[in-house]
């Protein structure tokens, strides 16, 4: 990769998980009821023919990952799972009151913190009192993240035999020394236990989790980490870009010294290095830091240009409404988001009062609903058009001013009223949704509010 490239556009900005991006949310004027209101309109719109997706947010976690910038708990008392799970059920319990109708569940995943923390006695009851007053759509997917250390035969065929046939599992990378300055102590010998226990039950889709730009990591580090990776062949890879947000309180990247991080160059480096070893072994690049085999469903969906990408990452189908419930979960109706409280506390005394337990979110504009749509296509297929009338917008023009810069560098190419990312552009995928990114255009601040884009 050019090297005044990577200089050019490393620079803080979204991931892209919505649009608009969670500082830009329209927090101040947003309200419970409002929220209400969209889901609603969402659900009625939508579930009878494609269902509803949910997310269960599970932040206990027994040690602290220095990487992590995700919302946690950290605590070995394992007698906080029933409490929490009831709490789960309570705010499930408000939201189908709110829906009036059946759910169909389309999409369901795991998330956290770590949901292997739970027994397979816990997670088994709480998934079965979720489906009990629920209907599955027709294809549904079900998923969880599993942590390769605790991550037992049990807790596989517990969650096997409800449904549940996708797991991911998080490698980051095997060098010890990167392990120890991220406080993840996790030898291969694990993970090729828990990949080869999930495939003997039956798992159709197995994925890793592996991680550039570490603490103290090196290009021959993640050569080791994906050699290593290919003797297992996952079905599907996420080679993610560490997010490097130190101020985002409470995540915990403490562990090490922003010198021991490696320079945009060398992270680039790791990244294209990575790519190729994946590439030559049969794996494709379906979307930013993803890669599947031609066997994955994402893979399929990315062919059919069926793949979606919300709070859960990339997902092989669209869902138009999406749960998130427990702590700090995000919820996603497309016409508006809705974030759940962090604190544990508070979330269990708004449910015993039964409220549903958001403290702020985002009701879309019809401008915000026309940009998401071009960073969704962007993000999921690499491409974008405004030829119909639905997809242009008053400041189009001076998005498409911005975008020239982008193709004289060689990352776009325009043909009459749309335009493709080239190879070269895949890496700075963010960079050119950044082009569309009107409210972070608008809303500059001097603080940083992203990781790097590089």
């Amino acid at each position: 990769m050019c090297q005044n490239l990577v200089n050019k556009y490393n620079v803080a900005g979204p991931r892209y998980t919505s649009y608009p991006t969670v500082p830009y949310w329209n927090a101040e004027t947003f309200s419970l009821h409002q929220w209400k209101q969209v889901l609603k309109q969402s659900f009625e719109e939508s579930n009878t023919e494609e269902g509803i997706s949910l997310y269960l947010h599970l932040p206990f976690c027994e040690s602290l990952c220095t990487f992590c910038g995700c919302h946690k708990r950290i605590t070995k008392r394992h007698e906080v799972e029933l409490p929490y799970i009831k709490a789960v059920l309570k705010e499930w319990q408000l939201y189908r009151e709110l829906l009036g109708e059946k759910p169909k569940i389309k999409e369901l995943h795991l998330g956290g913190g770590t949901p292997t923390f739970f027994s397979a006695e816990n997670l088994s009851f709480l998934i079965t009192e979720l489906l009990r007053v629920s209907d599955l759509a027709k294809d549904y997917e079900f998923s969880f993240e599993g942590h390769p250390n605790n991550t037992t035969e049990a807790h596989l065929q517990a969650l096997y035999d409800l449904g549940f046939r996708r797991v991911s599992f998080g490698v980051q990378d095997y060098n010890l020394k990167v392990q120890k300055a991220i406080n993840r102590i996790q030898p291969f010998e694990n993970v090729k236990r828990a990949t080869e226990m999930a495939r003997k039950i039956g798992y159709t889709s197995v994925g890793h989790d592996i991680i550039f730009g570490l603490p103290f990591q090196t290009e021959a580090d993640v050569i080791e980490t994906i050699q290593k990776t290919e003797t297992l062949m996952p079905d599907r890879i996420a080679f993610y870009s560490y997010a490097h947000v130190p101020w985002i309180k409470g995540n915990g990247q403490r562990g090490f010294k922003d010198e021991d991080l490696p320079t945009a160059e060398s992270k680039r480096r790791q990244y294209e290095t990575g790519k190729s070893l994946l590439e030559k072994v049969g794996y494709t690049e379906i979307g930013m830091d993803h890669f599947a085999l031609p066997t994955d469903g994402l893979y399929k969906a990315m062919k059919n240009e069926t793949m979606h990408r919300n709070f859960m990452g990339y997902t092989a189908s669209k869902t138009q409404a999406m749960i998130g419930l427990g702590v700090s979960s995000i919820s996603d109706s497309w016409y508006g988001f809705a974030q759940n409280v962090k604190s544990i506390e508070e979330y269990y005394n708004l449910l015993e009062n039964n409220i549903i337990p958001v403290y702020r979110g985002h009701i879309l504009s019809e401008e915000d609903l026309k940009i998401r749509k071009h960073i969704l296509n962007l993000m999921c297929h690499f491409k974008t058009s405004w030829l119909q009338p639905e997809m242009t917008f008053n400041e189009l023009p001076d998005v498409l001013i911005k975008l020239q810069e982008l193709e004289q560098d060689g990352l776009i190419e325009f043909e009459r009223k749309q335009m493709t990312v080239t190879e070269k552009g895949k890496p700075f995928i963010r960079n050119i949704c950044m082009a569309f990114d009107l409210l972070l255009q608008r809303k500059k601040t001097d603080t940083q509010l992203f990781s790097m884009t590089i």
